[in-house]
């Protein structure tokens, strides 16, 4: 049995004129703080990934295969605290977006030892552009699921 998803509607997006600029502008943005495209790319995928957006996942890894991103780290984000594949300075934005995709899951949903160990490989900016970037794909996420938008499918 062949599984066909269909969009609900038009990506909001795409729906509403200055949507799509102003969301394009916020992009652009996590990309002046100085991080790396594959740890930008990673930390989409992993909320993505949390979230159960296939959108997001299949483009996230089309991304990051474009980033750099091995194939080794690719399979192994679901599950990168146990996989050698990941730097120090990759698990600690792994972590970051873990808890601030799962805010929800807890009172203190970004404890301090996982910001702590994110502030210890990244400066303001940088921190900056990490955290817009979790925000921006769980925003991504929730349109996308929302309206069901199709994996592989172009928008």
């Amino acid at each position: 049995m062949a599984h066909t998803p269909q969009a609900r509607m038009t990506n909001p997006a795409y729906v509403l004129p200055d949507a799509g600029p102003a969301i394009q502008g916020l992009v652009k943005a996590t990309r002046q703080g100085g991080v790396s495209e594959e740890i930008l790319e990673l930390v989409h995928l992993r909320a993505s990934q949390i979230n159960g957006c296939g959108f997001c996942v299949d483009y996230g890894v089309r991304n990051a295969r474009k980033a750099g991103v091995s194939d080794d780290k690719l399979f192994a984000v679901a599950a990168w605290r146990e996989s050698p594949h990941f730097s120090d300075e990759e698990r600690a934005a792994l972590a970051l977006a873990e808890h601030a995709t799962r805010i929800a899951d807890s009172t203190d949903a970004v404890p301090d030892p996982v910001w702590d160990a994110a502030a210890d490989h990244f400066d303001e900016k940088q921190l900056a552009s990490i955290v817009l970037m979790v925000s921006l794909t769980n925003f991504f996420n929730r349109l996308n699921v929302t309206v069901r938008q199709p994996a592989g499918v172009a928008l």
